[in-house]
Protein backbone atom coordinates (compact mmCIF):
# COMPACT_ATOMS: atom_id res chain seq x y z
CA UNK A 1 0.00 0.00 0.00
CA UNK A 2 2.87 2.37 0.79
CA UNK A 3 4.49 1.81 -2.63
CA UNK A 4 1.17 2.40 -4.43
CA UNK A 5 0.67 5.59 -2.47
CA UNK A 6 4.13 6.89 -3.40
CA UNK A 7 3.74 5.89 -7.05
CA UNK A 8 0.45 7.74 -7.32
CA UNK A 9 1.98 10.80 -5.66
CA UNK A 10 4.95 10.82 -8.07
CA UNK A 11 2.61 10.58 -11.07
CA UNK A 12 0.56 13.51 -9.80
CA UNK A 13 3.73 15.62 -9.46
CA UNK A 14 4.84 14.69 -12.99
CA UNK A 15 1.42 15.54 -14.41
CA UNK A 16 1.34 18.89 -12.66
CA UNK A 17 -1.68 17.90 -10.58
CA UNK A 18 0.11 18.73 -7.32
CA UNK A 19 3.09 20.91 -6.34
CA UNK A 20 6.02 19.73 -4.23
CA UNK A 21 4.89 21.52 -1.06
CA UNK A 22 1.49 19.82 -1.22
CA UNK A 23 3.21 16.49 -1.92
CA UNK A 24 5.34 16.85 1.21
CA UNK A 25 2.22 17.52 3.27
CA UNK A 26 0.67 14.34 1.88
CA UNK A 27 3.81 12.36 2.72
CA UNK A 28 3.35 13.34 6.35
CA UNK A 29 0.16 11.27 6.43
CA UNK A 30 1.65 8.24 4.66
CA UNK A 31 -0.37 5.12 5.65
CA UNK A 32 0.61 2.92 8.56
CA UNK A 33 1.42 -0.76 8.20
CA UNK A 34 -1.19 -3.11 9.68
CA UNK A 35 0.34 -6.35 11.00
CA UNK A 36 -2.79 -7.56 12.77
CA UNK A 37 -2.01 -6.95 16.44
CA UNK A 38 -0.40 -3.56 15.75
CA UNK A 39 -0.61 -0.73 13.26
CA UNK A 40 2.97 0.47 12.86
CA UNK A 41 3.43 4.15 12.00
CA UNK A 42 6.47 3.70 9.77
CA UNK A 43 6.46 7.31 8.60
CA UNK A 44 6.64 9.06 11.96
CA UNK A 45 10.28 9.93 11.37
CA UNK A 46 9.30 12.36 8.60
CA UNK A 47 6.53 13.96 10.65
CA UNK A 48 8.25 14.17 14.02
CA UNK A 49 11.95 13.57 13.41
CA UNK A 50 12.21 10.11 15.02
CA UNK A 51 10.57 6.72 14.34
CA UNK A 52 7.77 5.26 16.44
CA UNK A 53 9.08 3.94 19.76
CA UNK A 54 7.94 0.53 21.01
CA UNK A 55 6.59 0.31 24.56
CA UNK A 56 7.69 -3.16 25.62
CA UNK A 57 5.54 -3.91 28.67
CA UNK A 58 2.53 -6.11 27.87
CA UNK A 59 3.94 -7.26 24.53
CA UNK A 60 5.39 -10.70 23.81
CA UNK A 61 8.92 -11.02 22.48
CA UNK A 62 7.47 -12.22 19.16
CA UNK A 63 5.26 -9.14 18.89
CA UNK A 64 8.15 -6.83 19.70
CA UNK A 65 10.38 -8.39 17.06
CA UNK A 66 7.65 -8.22 14.42
CA UNK A 67 7.22 -4.51 15.06
CA UNK A 68 10.99 -4.07 14.89
CA UNK A 69 10.96 -5.89 11.54
CA UNK A 70 8.56 -3.29 10.12
CA UNK A 71 10.59 -0.36 11.42
CA UNK A 72 13.92 -1.73 10.23
CA UNK A 73 12.46 -2.63 6.82
CA UNK A 74 11.57 1.04 6.45
CA UNK A 75 15.16 2.07 7.19
CA UNK A 76 14.30 3.30 10.69
CA UNK A 77 16.02 2.94 14.02
CA UNK A 78 14.20 0.77 16.55
CA UNK A 79 13.88 1.73 20.19
CA UNK A 80 12.12 -0.49 22.75
CA UNK A 81 11.36 0.79 26.24
CA UNK A 82 10.42 -1.13 29.41
CA UNK A 83 11.72 -4.48 28.20
CA UNK A 84 14.01 -7.20 29.56
CA UNK A 85 17.06 -9.30 28.76
CA UNK A 86 14.99 -12.24 27.51
CA UNK A 87 13.47 -10.04 24.80
CA UNK A 88 16.92 -8.60 24.03
CA UNK A 89 18.39 -12.09 23.48
CA UNK A 90 15.48 -13.01 21.23
CA UNK A 91 15.82 -9.84 19.14
CA UNK A 92 19.61 -10.17 18.90
CA UNK A 93 19.28 -13.57 17.22
CA UNK A 94 18.07 -11.67 14.14
CA UNK A 95 19.70 -8.27 14.68
CA UNK A 96 23.28 -8.75 15.85
CA UNK A 97 23.95 -5.06 16.44
CA UNK A 98 21.17 -4.78 18.99
CA UNK A 99 22.26 -2.92 22.14
CA UNK A 100 20.61 -3.38 25.55
CA UNK A 101 20.88 -0.99 28.50
CA UNK A 102 20.20 -3.02 31.63
CA UNK A 103 19.43 -0.09 33.91
CA UNK A 104 17.17 1.71 31.44
CA UNK A 105 15.58 -1.60 30.33
CA UNK A 106 15.85 -0.44 26.73
CA UNK A 107 16.78 -1.97 23.38
CA UNK A 108 18.34 0.18 20.65
CA UNK A 109 18.88 -0.85 17.03
CA UNK A 110 20.46 1.78 14.77
CA UNK A 111 19.77 1.70 11.04
CA UNK A 112 20.23 5.36 10.18
CA UNK A 113 23.65 7.00 10.12
CA UNK A 114 24.77 7.79 13.64
CA UNK A 115 25.21 11.48 12.87
CA UNK A 116 22.05 11.86 10.79
CA UNK A 117 20.42 13.97 13.51
CA UNK A 118 22.94 15.61 15.80
CA UNK A 119 21.81 18.50 17.97
CA UNK A 120 24.45 20.93 19.13
CA UNK A 121 23.34 21.62 22.71
CA UNK A 122 24.07 19.49 25.77
CA UNK A 123 21.37 17.60 27.64
CA UNK A 124 22.35 17.00 31.25
CA UNK A 125 20.56 14.22 33.14
CA UNK A 126 20.70 14.61 36.91
CA UNK A 127 19.51 12.10 39.49
CA UNK A 128 18.89 12.84 43.15
CA UNK A 129 19.88 9.35 44.31
CA UNK A 130 21.30 6.09 43.04
CA UNK A 131 17.84 4.51 43.26
CA UNK A 132 16.61 7.05 40.70
CA UNK A 133 19.20 6.01 38.10
CA UNK A 134 17.00 3.51 36.17
CA UNK A 135 14.54 6.29 35.29
CA UNK A 136 17.39 8.72 34.64
CA UNK A 137 19.06 6.20 32.33
CA UNK A 138 15.82 5.76 30.38
CA UNK A 139 15.80 9.51 29.74
CA UNK A 140 19.50 9.57 28.84
CA UNK A 141 19.32 6.63 26.41
CA UNK A 142 16.28 8.11 24.65
CA UNK A 143 17.99 11.47 24.25
CA UNK A 144 21.19 9.85 22.96
CA UNK A 145 19.30 7.66 20.49
CA UNK A 146 17.67 10.80 19.09
CA UNK A 147 21.04 12.36 18.27
CA UNK A 148 21.85 14.45 21.32
CA UNK A 149 25.01 14.93 23.32
CA UNK A 150 24.16 13.71 26.83
CA UNK A 151 26.05 13.86 30.11
CA UNK A 152 25.05 12.31 33.42
CA UNK A 153 25.33 13.65 36.96
CA UNK A 154 24.04 11.09 39.46
CA UNK A 155 23.48 10.94 43.23
CA UNK A 156 23.55 14.67 43.93
CA UNK A 157 20.33 15.06 45.92
CA UNK A 158 19.46 17.79 48.40
CA UNK A 159 20.49 15.70 51.43
CA UNK A 160 24.07 16.53 50.43
CA UNK A 161 23.65 19.72 48.41
CA UNK A 162 27.44 20.29 48.23
CA UNK A 163 27.61 17.35 45.78
CA UNK A 164 25.40 19.28 43.36
CA UNK A 165 27.10 22.64 43.80
CA UNK A 166 30.56 21.17 43.19
CA UNK A 167 29.39 20.51 39.61
CA UNK A 168 28.04 23.99 38.93
CA UNK A 169 30.15 24.53 35.78
CA UNK A 170 28.70 21.38 34.19
CA UNK A 171 25.19 22.35 35.25
CA UNK A 172 25.50 25.83 33.76
CA UNK A 173 26.85 24.44 30.45
CA UNK A 174 23.69 22.45 29.64
CA UNK A 175 21.05 23.59 27.14
CA UNK A 176 18.37 21.38 28.71
CA UNK A 177 18.37 19.67 32.10
CA UNK A 178 16.45 16.56 33.09
CA UNK A 179 16.23 16.25 36.87
CA UNK A 180 15.06 12.93 38.29
CA UNK A 181 14.08 12.58 41.94
CA UNK A 182 11.89 10.56 44.29
CA UNK A 183 11.18 11.08 47.99
CA UNK A 184 9.99 14.72 48.37
CA UNK A 185 11.09 15.68 44.84
CA UNK A 186 12.96 18.85 45.83
CA UNK A 187 15.95 18.67 43.51
CA UNK A 188 14.34 20.15 40.33
CA UNK A 189 13.40 23.30 42.28
CA UNK A 190 17.00 23.71 43.42
CA UNK A 191 18.36 23.23 39.91
CA UNK A 192 15.66 25.47 38.45
CA UNK A 193 16.80 28.24 40.78
CA UNK A 194 20.37 28.00 39.48
CA UNK A 195 19.99 27.96 35.70
CA UNK A 196 18.39 29.98 32.90
CA UNK A 197 17.62 26.89 30.80
CA UNK A 198 14.57 24.56 30.68
CA UNK A 199 14.39 22.02 33.50
CA UNK A 200 12.35 18.87 32.93
CA UNK A 201 11.43 17.34 36.29
CA UNK A 202 10.82 13.59 36.54
CA UNK A 203 9.26 12.27 39.76
CA UNK A 204 10.09 8.66 40.58
CA UNK A 205 8.27 6.08 42.66
CA UNK A 206 11.32 5.82 44.95
CA UNK A 207 10.60 6.57 48.60
CA UNK A 208 9.12 5.41 51.87
CA UNK A 209 5.41 4.92 52.55
CA UNK A 210 4.41 8.57 52.69
CA UNK A 211 5.84 9.13 49.21
CA UNK A 212 2.76 7.28 47.91
CA UNK A 213 4.58 5.66 45.00
CA UNK A 214 5.89 8.97 43.64
CA UNK A 215 2.82 11.12 44.17
CA UNK A 216 4.59 13.22 46.83
CA UNK A 217 7.47 13.92 44.44
CA UNK A 218 5.04 14.68 41.61
CA UNK A 219 3.06 17.19 43.69
CA UNK A 220 6.25 18.77 45.03
CA UNK A 221 7.54 19.30 41.50
CA UNK A 222 4.20 20.66 40.26
CA UNK A 223 4.31 23.16 43.14
CA UNK A 224 7.90 24.24 42.39
CA UNK A 225 8.60 27.90 43.14
CA UNK A 226 11.38 27.95 40.54
CA UNK A 227 10.42 29.30 37.12
CA UNK A 228 11.26 27.21 34.08
CA UNK A 229 10.47 23.81 35.59
CA UNK A 230 8.13 21.50 33.65
CA UNK A 231 7.01 18.11 34.99
CA UNK A 232 6.34 14.75 33.34
CA UNK A 233 4.56 11.76 34.85
CA UNK A 234 5.94 9.46 37.55
CA UNK A 235 8.87 7.33 36.30
CA UNK A 236 8.46 8.75 32.77
CA UNK A 237 12.10 8.92 31.75
CA UNK A 238 11.11 8.28 28.15
CA UNK A 239 8.86 11.34 28.02
CA UNK A 240 11.54 13.52 29.58
CA UNK A 241 14.18 12.37 27.09
CA UNK A 242 11.84 12.95 24.16
CA UNK A 243 10.84 16.46 25.27
CA UNK A 244 14.48 17.36 25.95
CA UNK A 245 15.27 16.29 22.38
CA UNK A 246 12.53 18.53 20.98
CA UNK A 247 13.86 21.51 22.94
CA UNK A 248 17.48 20.79 22.05
CA UNK A 249 16.64 20.56 18.35
CA UNK A 250 16.06 24.32 18.45
CA UNK A 251 19.86 24.65 18.84
CA UNK A 252 20.53 23.13 15.41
Amino acid sequence: MRDDYLRDLVNKIKNGEIDTDSALKKLKTLPFEDIGFAKVDNHRCLRQGFPEVIYGEGKTKEQIRQIIDVLVKGGNDALVTRTNREVFKYVRKKYEKTVYNEQARMIVIRKRKKNSQVNSGLILVISAGTSDIPVAEEAAVVAEAMGNKVKRLYDVGVAGIHRLLSNIDLIMSASVLIVVAGMEGALPSVVGGLVDKPVIAVPTSVGYGASFGGISALLGMLNSCAAGVAVVNIDNGFGAGYIANLINRLNR
